[in-house]
């Protein structure tokens, strides 16, 4: 029955399809003849139309089934059988669990830490950040460290002593933000290294106390959507009890200028500096110096894929104002890095130089047992070339390896004053002080580091650094070091505790000592040292905690510079406390 359904449905259908073909040409050929301005025209039949099976419409007929095995579907009757069954069980109502929130870090916009030791060592630290406004801040900072000394292998006196005022103010909106910033410090340091080569009567004339003042202003400026991205400017007047004095001036610009897809970086910068000394060592005259360096460094940057490549120079201008004498520089900027292997393996290079500005500031904040009667003069970093590799060995253990040399003219050494012919009449005349010596340098230099990262709770750090020497002038490179390395660690064992470590190792270094007991200056070894620290600090309350700090752990009476030894085992103990004002 379903195939005769299937037949009377494609009839119909076939049907249409002729309906639908024929009307069509009964249409046109009505149309044609009801044209107007048609003639009669004689139509010749070569051949008369010749239908193929090809052009028939095939009309697929449905089989029909004749097989013995067809059954007709038996229909099932399904019964279910609907017995009832006691429930007692009664759902319980849900209840949401909430996640557990860690408690909010209280902050403080002051704190205060002071610590006692022994040698009377006193060291204060105190901080505020006040917020004047939406957009506006002012930070104050005091920091004092003193010791009152005690050191027995020495007949002067060895108590230091250090205090700084430092101040700042910020503001900061969409498009640019400044600030300005001022300081006052206060140092004092004594020339305690004496030769064991002298009298108890000519100890006791000796005058060995040298203090130093700095005085500095300073601002920046940054802007957030402009070529010229920041600007700094900072005045500094460093001057000593022996008349000694320094000024210095120094301006700094860095603009970025798009070209089309890459840029380019423009710094620019002035430093000027103009200082003088009372009397030279040998006190046959004074000293005084004025020099100007402007400088003006463009740079490419090329980001290409994993390549970062910055291609630029540093064009010097330097004017030695005091000698009415001037010079022209050019020194490479190149740098380049390439991530090899994602962040695993990163090879790096570059080679840079520049013409630095040394300041008597400076050269006392590396050796604060400086001679008030040095000849200061620019160094030529003629150029810096280094090449390393870095990334990580681990996700957290990364490394940096790396090798460089460099050629500096005119490069600083410091360098033991000899003992001053009779009569002594300065307290740094007595082979206690140390003075400048100028010689072109050559220095190559392997360095290794890593960092280890166990988790939050510890990190460690290793760092070495071998180098070599070659100088023009003078016998040794005075006062370097052929060898440094340090280790660092910070532990936090628990919620209130943090726990410290710091190693440090400087290798042998060479100096010149001359005096009365010399026939010629004689070159000493200064020995190589560890120094071994310490500290832990537990934490009472969210704003109190106390600390102490344990400094050269190993007691070793070792010397920094020759005849300067360093304290021994030093304790110090303390609490800090954070609070709001």
């Amino acid at each position: 029955m379903k195939n005769n359904q299937n037949n009377t449905y494609r009839m119909r259908q076939n049907k249409i399809l002729t309906v639908l073909f024929v009307l069509p040409c009964l249409v046109s050929g009505l149309y044609a003849q009801e044209k107007e301005g048609m003639g009669t025209e004689v139509v010749n039949v070569v051949k008369a139309f010749d239908p193929t099976v090809n052009t028939a419409v095939k009309i697929g007929a449905m089989p029909v089934m004749e097989d013995a095995l067809n059954t007709t579907k038996k229909e099932i009757d399904y019964t279910i059988f609907s017995v009832p069954v006691a429930s007692t069980f009664t759902p319980a109502k849900g209840k949401a669990s909430g996640l557990k929130k860690a408690p909010r870090e209280v902050l403080y916009n002051s704190s205060v830490s002071l610590a006692l030791g022994n040698y009377t060592a006193a060291d204060l630290d105190a901080y505020t950040s006040l917020t004047l406004g939406r957009d506006q801040a002012f930070d104050l900072a005091i920091i004092h460290n003193s010791s009152q000394g005690g050191l027995d292998a020495v007949n002067l006196d060895d108590r230091y002593f250090d205090t700084r005022l430092d101040a700042v103010y910020r503001m900061k909106d969409n498009y640019m933000n400044w600030g300005v910033n001022g300081g006052f410090r206060h140092q004092i340091y004594n020339w305690y290294g004496l030769p064991d080569i002298f009298t108890a009567p000519e100890i006791d004339a000796i005058a060995e106390r040298q203090s130093y003042l700095t005085a500095e202003v300073g601002g920046e400026i940054g802007f957030e959507r402009s070529f010229f991205e920041k600007g700094t400017v900072l005045f500094r007047r460093f001057w000593d009890r022996f008349d000694s004095g320094e000024n210095r001036f120094r301006v700094n610009g860095d603009m970025m200028l798009p070209i089309a897809t890459e840029e380019i970086t423009l710094e620019v910068s002035a430093d000027y500096i103009n200082g003088s000394f009372d009397r030279n060592f040998a006190n046959t005259d004074d000293l005084a110096y004025s020099n100007l360096i402007t400088t003006l460094s463009p740079v490419l940057q090329i980001l290409k894929d994993d390549l970062t490549l910055n291609l630029g120079a540093t064009f010097t201008y330097a004017m030695d104002i005091e000698n009415s004498d001037h010079d022209f520089f050019l020194y490479p900027k190149i740098t380049a890095s390439y991530r090899l292997i994602e962040e695993y393996i990163i090879p790096y290079g570059g080679i840079e130089g520049g013409l630095n500005q040394t300041n008597y500031h400076d050269l006392v904040e590396e050796n604060p047992f400086l001679s008030p009667t040095q000849e200061i003069r620019p160094t030529d970093m003629q150029y810096n070339a280094y090449v390393g590799v870095k990334g990580r060995l681990l996700p957290n253990l990364g490394y940096n390896l790396k090798g460089s040399y460099n050629a500096a003219n005119n490069k600083p050494l410091f360098r033991s004053n000899p003992e001053q012919a009779q009569p002594l009449a300065e307290g740094y005349e007595y082979g206690n002080s140390f003075g400048l010596v100028y010689d072109d340098v050559r220095t190559l230099a392997v360095s290794a580091e890593l960092n280890f990262e166990v988790n939050n709770d510890l990190d460690m750090g290793l760092q070495a650094e071998v180098l070599d020497y070659n100088t023009q002038n003078e016998a040794e490179a005075w006062n370097l070091p052929s060898l440094n390395a340090s280790f660092r660690m910070q532990y936090k064992p628990g919620e209130k505790w943090l726990a410290g470590a710091n190693i440090f190792f400087v290798g042998a270094r060479k100096d010149l000592i001359d005096n009365r007991t010399l026939l010629d200056p004689e070159v000493v070894t200064v020995d190589s040292y560890f120094d071994i620290n310490a500290s832990l600090s537990y934490r009472v309350s969210e704003p109190l905690s106390a600390f102490v700090r344990l400094q050269n752990i190993s007691n070793n009476a070792y010397a920094r510079w020759v005849n300067f030894p360093v304290q021994g085992f030093q304790v110090l103990a303390g609490a800090s406390y954070q609070f709001d004002l």
